[in-house]
């Protein structure tokens, strides 16, 4: 990429070979819109990102503490304030992502309203979600960078070399917003040409990472609820590779895949797959059926399906609604074949969905599949469906139980009472809670850490709260000592919103395109100055 003295130095030699007709052009002001365009298409995205990620992922496996984390997004601005958050906070977006939610896409996007988690939502909101969260990043870069142009255009008219050099160096330095988007295609949304179609528009938008789940597709559940229905290793794997092909059809021949597995969840499967030798994968899904032998044909109903397994003729359990059943306490292993078979078949990450968050849980699957995939990688939920201060202090109850500690001033299922919040217990929870990301990155092959829903708790929680307050006794105080104050006590850009809205850019747009005749929103008159 060129720095900006580069290209002043290049529009330059354009505005002079194309002679006086261009003597209105200024070299300098198209380098910003240069600078402040960086990423001209969503391939352009895809590919730089998908380069960070790849980066990440090998510096991962050479140490663990360098794992990756991000928070869903429901909103480009949502997602925007994210990164701006932590730029400020933290002074680099490295290791930091942002997840884009299929079940926020549902309850908070859809035409229809809100809907639950089962892929019942338009699947061309999720591309469109994807193409305004890095539209909203892209704004950040520019509306930055602006104000880097402003530093530079002030120390220069102040004579002052020094400052302006810093600006300048500011300006080539720049870290951009733009980062990777784990974005979720659900089960795929149909057959695995439907799931190439959506990836297509998918990373076209801009994905570098796509996270696809082994669920039938049309009786997708939320991964945190019960009636889930796992598809055979065969179907899952078209869909793979349908995710690949159109990465590599695209141009992207890096794209990271995370494969999902339900099946710790997950007891039902809509089809038996046509097994064609002993030991292959439709094989081995079969083994996991729960069945009951046939001995005869007076075994056998109206309508039975009967398979041969191991040499025997067996009826798989059929439930009133067609579904096969899975036998009881077979979901880690299931588990375990699923991410062996994904990775040894195409995707990259792992993603298994659990019904708490328990490191050596995990861990002791990931210890499974890295026996047969030592580089073996997940990207996990730490999802607001656990209650996370309860299953923590129980986690905590139980350890000092097992080590002979007095627990007797405790009761076990009501940990989660405020009456506990200052006792020894829950400071020791607290931390393993705090703690359970490093924990997991190194204990459980955790790679990436994120939060599915987190904007749609926050914004319910801070919304409640300003209710709360101005429709009751305390009126418009409690927006300006709620909000706006703390937004300008902590420097929240927000606060001047003309300009997190564009103001500013828009009237340096026209003072380069009409000079002294530009029409500002900038002048005395704008009550933003009043911040």
């Amino acid at each position: 990429m060129s720095n900006y003295a580069e290209d002043i130095a290049d529009v330059s030699r354009l505005r002079e070979a194309n002679g006086s007709a261009w003597n209105a052009i200024s070299p300098e002001y198209t380098a910003r819109m240069r600078a402040q365009n960086r990423f001209k298409t969503g391939l352009d995205i895809a590919r730089y990102t998908a380069g960070i990620m790849r980066r990440d992922m090998a510096e991962y496996d050479a140490d663990s503490s360098q794992y990756t984390q991000s928070l869903g997004c429901w909103h480009g601005f949502i997602g925007q304030q994210k990164m701006l958050a932590i730029k400020k906070h933290h002074g680099t977006t490295n290791k930091r992502y942002l997840y884009l939610s299929g079940w926020m896409v549902a309850a908070l996007r859809s035409e229809f309203g809100p809907l639950p988690d089962q892929s019942m939502h338009e699947k061309t909101t999720v591309p469109a979600l994807i193409e305004e969260l890095y539209t909203f990043l892209r704004q950040a870069d520019a509306r930055e960078l602006g104000h880097l142009f402003h530093d530079l255009d002030d120390a220069r008219s102040a004579g002052d070399k020094k400052a302006e050099k810093v600006a300048q160096q500011a300006i080539d330095s720049y870290e951009t917003h733009v980062v990777p988007i784990i974005a979720d295609i659900d089960a795929g949304f149909g057959n695995e040409e439907a799931t190439y179609l959506l990836a297509k528009k998918m990373i076209e938008a801009g994905a570098c990472c796509i996270q696809i789940e082994n669920q039938v597709s049309d009786a997708k559940q939320c991964g945190h609820q019960a009636g889930k229905v796992t598809v055979p290793h065969e179907d899952f794997l078209s869909k793979i590779n349908a995710v690949r092909y159109a990465f590599l059809e695209l141009g992207v021949d890096d794209g990271v895949i995370v494969a999902r597995t339900d099946s710790l969840g997950a007891g039902l499967t809509q089809k038996i797959p046509v097994s064609v030798s002993a030991g292959d994968l439709a094989h081995k899904y079969n083994a996991f059926l729960e069945i009951t032998p046939v001995d005869s044909a007076d075994d056998v109903n109206e309508g039975d399906v009967v398979i041969k397994q191991d040499g025997k003729l067996v009826k798989p359990v059929r439930l009133p609604n067609g579904l096969y059943k899975f036998k009881d306490d077979t979901g880690f292993d299931r588990c375990v074949l699923d991410c062996i078979t994904s990775l040894q078949n195409g995707a990259d990450l792992l993603w298994i969905e659990t019904e708490k968050p328990h490191v050596r849980q995990i861990g002791d699957m990931v210890d499974a599949i890295r026996e047969q995939i030592p580089n073996a990688k997940l990207v996990y939920n730490n999802s607001p469906s656990f209650n996370w201060t309860l299953n923590f202090r129980q986690q905590i109850f139980d350890s000092w139980s097992e080590e002979g500690k007095d627990v007797s001033a405790y009761d076990r299922d009501k940990l989660m009472s405020a009456d506990y919040d200052k006792t020894e217990l829950a400071t020791a929870a607290d931390e393993k809670i705090k703690s359970f990301q490093a924990d997991a990155a190194r204990e459980a092959g955790i790679f990436h850490h994120l939060i599915t829903l987190p904007t749609y708790h926050t914004a319910a929680l801070s919304t409640d709260n300003l209710a709360k307050g101005y429709f009751g006794e305390e009126g418009m105080l409690a927006y300006v000592a709620g909000v706006q104050r703390q937004e300008i006590r902590q420097n929240i850009a927000c606060v001047k919103h003309q300009d997190m809205a564009g103001s500013n850019m828009g009237d340096d747009h026209k003072e380069y395109f009409s000079g002294e005749q530009a029409l500002k929103a900038s002048g005395e008159d704008n009550t933003m100055n009043q911040f």
